[in-house]
This record gives structure tokens, C-alpha cells and sequence, in this order.
């Protein structure tokens, strides 16, 4: 007999859950729920249909952007979000989370809804229970991986409630918070150990996430006493991340236990600090500017003026100890050095500093857009100091006149990228110093506030967006540099002992430019002088003098050895459009902007207009050889003493009027062509060293054209005027001559400071921003 076969039902087709009427109903009792709120049976009926939506929002559920469900859900998010019960808004926050996780059309959505994203932000603040704070925090974090979801939070004022919640909780968390560093695929993430630990970390990854994402007039939205009592547990946290980036106390993912990991990274969180501090007021210390004048030049304020008229651009002066400060001789440094030279050994002290301190990218020349800048740097941003880029440690025999590195394997050339320093390499320049090496560190305006506001200040007299500081520390006996020249214009500022200069007297190239050549033919080595900078002296050394400096007065027998020196460099770096050469570009666009209606109406070949542009090359050509046009343009100065404003200004005129005297006896024609003839055969960018007049007018015609000029455009041009030789020579005579014949300095000058104050409003920021690294 055959057994019996058992027939196995067919399982009952679901239905699909979006098209579930049970599952539809729960919005309407939901609904109705949240309409009776005083009904003791609401709440279990709003808790029980939220909790059955949560389990279809699961991640691996089929609801998409499209389910016709979601216009219900968002319509009772807002009711929800705004109740007055704690446990009924955790559970609406739970089902944003979600939902923002879904796609990102549903992210955009949820985002799009004012009403749930004001509901959520008030949240932060409205219950203390952490749970509460934690949930909305991760809702925030999970809207706000879209570009709309953090424009949305920003435009409720998101991050001010974000930055109010971090301060509610600061006060007994942050000081004791222990923070970890965990490595997964080369970032690190900030973690911690308790649980208690989680929400102010939390907290300050979603206001970092939307204080990266700001742009510039929302960071100075921002309030200034929310941002000023935010800095200090900012900078306690940050302090404990850099500590450990140097220390390499890393722990890897692999291996965490017991610690929550956050998404934020250390490279976020010094962002997030530098973005917050670039439009601070209080970074940066007050220095009058008569207390920094009368430091270097001297109490009376003939001073200055004599040192303009006798040394500035032309030769080496030094300026002795001035007894106007007989109780602090340096007082503009005097509380960096009292940090650099306490009760420990100078070495230690020096180990000290260096351990607070993070790298500092240069600027670009051309750059005025800080937002832009962070680009570029944000993989290095809040990192341990570079070699070669932040410090150097190096000295030179006394006898070959060598420089030796005493980091050898970290020269650029000898491995891959820039190496940043860590713990043990710090403890390294100890042991350097006493081998006779110096210590040079770049960008100490980056790193001290008193530096920089000496800085800020030199670099208003001087006319310039900036002035960088470079500190030297060298031991007894020792040379650091080997003989050179600067590209730059420097005050020596003696700190700290003594120290030996020799200084040759006739420049090795007369007003380098940035980044030009700087090796020293020996042979022009001849007729040094010696000078023995004591604490408080400054030495003024031009850019293209030659100098070298030891602490040892010579190598004879009965040499002198000097105990160890400290000195910094301020340096005075006269940029492109800074020049007076820059300052005759700026007059030819503006004389070209303002004659072009009436002389080049009528000039249908575009020979006048041509001629222009032609005339801007001669400059550049002419400023090669005529050292007038690479001077500093100092029409841009303030802070000077009232008895010398008129002086400056006529000084200022007379230049100019010089400087278009040469103009219109030696720009060549001929040597324009040749030129671009040149540019044409490399291939290159005729007018790439003009790039920056397009800041005074970006989308005027005119400046427009300068990007324009590709080879085939200057092909096309130079065939033109080679078919109409003689009318193009004369149309350039004509522009040139005209040009020369005009009185265009005050207009030029407005202009200049125009594009003079776009440079040091960003350079100012930059400064703010790595100044709050450091503190």
C-alpha cells in the first residue's frame, strides 16, 4: 500500500506592506492619537503604530522614496516632533533617522519639511535626558549627509542649537573627556571609553559636520559670544587630539573595545576650529602701533622717515637697543620669550614649544579665498609640523661653509611626501642643539598672537597684506645658514644672547623677487662687515644683500664663543601686485577702462586695444631691468605717524611719476613681440604673472581677455600686426604715450587698496585660524 502523500499548503501570498490597509490604518490612528493628546490612551496608540512604522523602515525593507507612504509619514513627523512628551519626540526622531536613510531622495524630502527639521533642532534643547540628545543628534547626522539636509539645519539656525547643546553638557564631560584616536583606512576618528562620554562627542561631530559645510557669511552668522564660550572646550578637546597625533597613540578599528567611535575625524575637528576662528576678533593680541614703531625705528618719528629715505630697499641699518623700554628691552616679545627661556635649559624650553605647534601650508601668492585655500591643505590641516615646510635643523662648517641637515633621510628628495615630525623627532633637536645645530622655525606668526600682532602692524606700515616671522635658535659655537641673500626684506630682532652677523655691502641681484635664484657667487663675497647684535637690536638687511651669522666672533685661535642666540626675522615678502610694477598695471587697466568710449570707439581694427595689452607685456619686460618698478608700492600704508603722512604721500607721487617717465621712454615695441612670439613656441599663458588684476574686476571684458589669450588667439594677433607693422608700432606709441601723459595716481591708488585690503582680509583670516590650532 503506498503511503499516504501529505499535500504541503501553499504559503499565503503577502501582500505587499505599502499597499497593507492594516498597515495604512496606523496613520489615521496615529493621527487622531496625536490630535487628542489629554485621551490616556494616546500615547500607548502613538507609541504602538510609530514602533510598527520603525520596523518597515528597517534597512533592508523595500520602502523607497516613492512609496505612497511617505507623504503620511512626513505629514505626522512635525505633530510628533513638537509634542510634549519626551518619549512620543524620541520615537518621531528614531523614524527621521530612518527615513533620511532610505535614499537620498528621501534624505531631500525629509529635508524639505521645515517643520520636521525646526521640530528636530529645538530638541537638542529642550529635555535633559541623554537619550533624548543622543537620538536627535544621530538624526541630524543621518539628515545631513546631503548638501540639502545641512543647508536646511543651517537656514533653522541648526548649529546655534547644536553649539547650546554642546555647552549644556561641557561643563561635566569635557574637562574629564578621554579622548581616543582610531585609525581605519588612514583617518582618524575621534572616540571615547564611557558611554556618558558619547553625546558631547555626538554633539560636536554634528556641529562640525555643518561648520564644514558653511559658507563664509554663514560663518559669520554665527554669534560671536556662542563662538567665544564654545573656543575653550574646543580647544581643551583639540589640545587631547593633537597631543595624541604626535604621540602616534593610534589605536587601530580592529582592535577598539569598549569605545564608541564617532564619524568625526581629527582632520574635521581642526577644520571645524580653523572655520570658526577665521573672522574671530580676539585671536590676535593689541600692539599699538607706536609701541612696535618705536621698538625698531626709535622713539621720535623722524625715525622712520629718515630709515625710509636713507636704507629701505638699499642698504643694510641697524638700530640699537632703545633705551626708551629700560625695563623690558624687546617688550614687543617679551612674553614669548619669557615662554622660550624660563627655568628650564633653553633646548627644553624650545622641545616645549615645538610640541604645541601644527603644521602651517604657506599661502599662494594669488590666493584671497581662505574657503579655497582649506582645499588644498585639508589633508595636512592640524598635523604635526613638516620638515623643511614648518622646521629646519641644520648647521654649517665653519671651515667647508657647508649646511648639513641633522634630519637627513627627511629632505624632500630622499622619500616620498613631506614628513611630519613626531614626539621622538622633538626630543631629537635636543640632542641636535647640543651638536651645534639651529633650530629654524617658519611661521611663527601662526603659532604666537604677540608675534602676529607685531607682524600685523609692520605690515601696515609697510603697505603689504602681510609679513612672516621665522625664529632661530642657535647654540654656542655654531653656525645655522650658510651664507646667502633673501628674496625678501628682513628686521633681525634680537631676542635672546648675542649673536655675530657679517654682512656683505653691495647686493649679489638688486631687489630679487619671490622665488628668484638665491645661490651666491663667492667671488662677490668681498668687503664684509661685521655687526654684533646684542638683546634688543634689530639689524635691517634689504632683499639680495648677502649674510651670514654665528655665535662665534671668528675662527682664529683667540676666538670669542658667544652663549646661545635667539633671534627672530620678520619678513617684509613684496608680491606681484605690490610692486610698483603692479601698481602701473593697475593704472593701465583703469586709464584703458576709463578712455576706451571715447579713443577706441572708433577703432574698429582693435589696434588701440591690442596696443594695450601689448604695453602691459613692455612693462613686465621693462620692470627686469629698471629696479624702480620691483620696489615695494607702499601706497597702501597706514599706521604711520601723523608728521610723515604728507611726506609719504609725495613720496608715493613722485615714484609713480617716475615709474611712467621710464615707461614712456623704454617700453619697447619690438621686444613685446619677441615675447610673445616666445610664448607662443612654449606654448605657454602670455599673460599668466597678471592673473591677479582680475580681483579688482573679475567680469570686466577687459580683465576677461587675459584668459583668453591662448596660442591660437596670440598666433592670430601677432599675424595681424606683422601684415600692419607700421600702423601697429605707431597705435602703440600713441597708448603708450597718452597713458604716460595722464595723472592716474589717486585713482590707481584707490584701486590699489581695494585689492590690498581682499589679500590682508585673507591672509588676517588665515592667520586667525592657525593661531586657534596653536592656543
Amino acid at each position: 500500500m503506498e503511503p499516504k502523500q501529505t499535500t504541503i499548503p501553499k504559503a499565503r501570498k503577502k501582500q505587499p506592506w505599502q499597499n497593507n490597509p492594516n498597515i495604512i490604518t496606523l496613520f489615521s490612528i496615529t493621527l487622531a492619537s496625536l490630535k487628542t493628546p489629554l485621551n490616556p490612551l494616546s500615547k500607548p496608540l502613538i507609541l504602538n503604530s510609530s514602533n510598527k512604522l520603525l520596523r518597515f523602515l528597517h534597512p533592508n525593507s523595500p520602502f523607497t522614496s516613492n512609496s505612497p507612504l511617505l507623504n503620511p509619514i512626513l505629514s505626522l513627523l512635525p505633530l510628533m516632533l513638537h509634542s510634549s512628551d519626551e518619549e512620543i519626540i524620541r520615537t518621531a526622531v528614531k523614524i527621521v533617522g530612518a527615513v533620511s536613510l532610505v535614499s537620498i531622495e528621501a534624505n531631500e524630502r525629509v529635508a524639505g519639511d521645515s517643520g520636521i527639521v525646526k521640530g528636530l533642532v529645538l530638541n537638542i534643547l529642550r529635555f535633559e535626558m541623554m537619550e533624548t540628545k543622543k537620538l536627535v543628534c544621530n538624526a541630524i547626522l543621518d539628515l545631513s549627509i546631503t548638501s540639502l539636509g545641512c543647508q536646511r539645519l543651517l537656514d533653522v539656525s541648526g548649529l546655534n542649537y547644536i553649539m547650546l547643546g554642546f555647552l549644556q553638557v561641557q561643563k561635566s564631560l569635557v574637562s574629564s573627556l578621554y579622548i581616543n584616536l582610531v585609525e581605519n583606512e588612514g583617518n582618524f576618528f575621534l572616540g571615547v571609553k564611557h558611554k556618558q562620554e558619547k553625546i558631547p562627542l555626538l554633539l560636536l561631530n554634528a556641529a562640525a559636520t555643518l561648520i564644514n559645510f558653511c559658507h563664509p557669511e554663514q560663518l559669520k552668522s554665527i554669534p560671536r559670544k556662542l563662538k567665544e564660550a564654545t573656543f575653550p572646550y574646543l580647544g581643551e578637546i583639540w589640545s587631547k587630539v593633537r597631543a595624541k597625533l604626535l604621540a602616534s597613540e593610534i589605536l587601530n578599528v580592529s582592535k577598539v573595545k569598549c569605545c564608541y567611535k564617532s564619524n568625526l575625524t581629527a582632520k574635521s575637528l581642526a577644520e571645524s576650529i580653523f572655520r570658526l576662528s577665521m573672522d574671530a576678533l580676539s585671536v590676535i593680541n593689541s600692539m599699538p602701533s607706536e609701541v612696535v614703531m618705536g621698538h625698531i625705528f626709535g622713539p621720535s618719528s623722524t625715525s622712520f622717515t629718515n630709515f625710509m629715505l636713507e636704507h629701505w630697499e638699499s642698504s643694510p641699518f641697524l638700530i640699537r637697543n632703545q633705551p626708551k623700554y629700560p625695563e623690558a628691552p624687546h617688550a614687543i616679545f617679551s612674553s614669548f620669550m619669557h615662554s622660550l627661556t624660563s627655568e628650564e635649559e633653553l633646548p627644553k624650553c624650545l622641545s616645549s614649544i615645538l610640541r604645541g605647534m601644527v603644521s602651517c601650508p604657506p599661502v599662494a601668492l594669488n590666493e584671497i579665498d581662505c574657503l579655497s585655500l582649506l582645499n588644498d591643505v585639508r589633508d595636512t590641516l592640524g598635523s604635526p609640523i613638516i620638515y623643511q615646510q614648518d622646521i629646519r635643523v641644520v648647521k654649517t662648517s665653519m671651515h667647508s661653509k657647508l649646511e648639513e641637515h641633522y634630519f637627513q633621510e627627511y629632505l624632500r628628495n630622499g622619500i616620498e611626501g613631506p614628513r611630519a615630525f613626531s614626539a621622538e623627532d622633538i626630543l631629537k633637536c635636543e640632542g641636535a642643539y647640543r651638536k651645534g645645530y639651529t633650530t629654524a622655525v617658519r611661521g611663527m606668526e601662526f603659532r604666537n598672537s604677540d608675534i602676529a600682532a607685531v607682524t600685523r602692524e609692520i605690515a601696515s606700515m609697510f603697505g603689504q597684506p602681510s609679513v612672516g616671522a621665522n625664529l632661530y635658535v642657535t647654540p654656542p659655537n655654531s653656525q645655522g645658514l650658510s651664507c646667502h641673500y633673501d628674496d625678501h626684506c628682513v628686521f633681525v630682532c634680537q631676542l635672546y644672547g648675542v649673536k655675530q652677523w657679517t654682512v656683505y655691502p653691495k647686493p649679489i641681484i638688486e631687489l630679487p623677487r619671490l622665488y628668484e635664484c638665491l645661490e651666491v657667487p663667492q667671488e662677490l663675497l668681498v668687503q664684509s662687515r661685521q655687526i654684533l647684535l646684542d638683546e634688543g637690536d634689530v639689524l635691517y638687511l634689504p632683499r639680495g644683500f648677502a649674510h651670514e651669522a654665528c655665535t662665534v666672533a671668528d675662527l682664529g685661535e683667540s676666538s670669542k664663543v658667544y652663549e646661545s642666540s635667539v633671534h627672530l626675522t620678520l619678513a617684509i615678502e613684496v608680491e606681484p601686485p605690490f610692486e610698483w610694477e603692479g601698481f602701473a598695471h593697475i593704472a593701465l587697466y583703469l586709464w584703458s577702462r576709463k578712455t576706451g568710449s571715447d579713443t577706441f570707439a572708433h577703432d574698429t581694427s582693435g589696434m588701440l586695444s591690442i596696443s594695450v595689452y601689448i604695453l602691459h607685456i613692455a612693462m613686465r619686460l621693462l620692470s627686469s631691468t629698471e629696479p624702480i618698478f620691483r620696489k615695494a608700492c607702499l601706497a597702501a600704508a597706514s599706521s604711520l605717524p601723523i608728521d610723515t603722512i604728507e611726506w609719504h604721500e609725495k613720496n608715493q607721487r613722485a615714484t609713480f611719476k617716475l615709474a611712467s617717465d621710464k615707461i614712456n621712454e623704454l617700453c619697447s615695441f619690438t621686444d613685446s613681440l619677441e615675447y610673445l612670439q616666445k610664448a607662443v613656441e612654449r606654448d605657454d599663458d602670455p599673460f599668466h604673472w597678471l592673473r591677479w588684476l582680475e580681483l579688482l574686476n573679475g567680469r570686466d571684458v577687459y580683465v576677461q581677455n587675459f584668459c583668453n589669450f591662448n596660442s591660437d588667439r596670440v598666433c592670430n594677433i601677432l599675424s595681424f600686426i606683422n601684415q600692419h607693422k607700421d600702423d601697429a608700432e605707431a597705435a602703440f606709441a600713441h597708448v603708450k604715450s597718452n597713458f604716460c601723459s595722464e595723472d592716474l595716481f589717486d585713482d590707481a591708488k584707490e584701486s590699489f587698496k581695494t585689492l590690498h585690503a581682499l589679500y590682508k582680509e585673507a591672509r588676517m583670516r588665515y592667520m586667525n585660524g592657525m593661531l586657534s590650532l596653536h592656543h
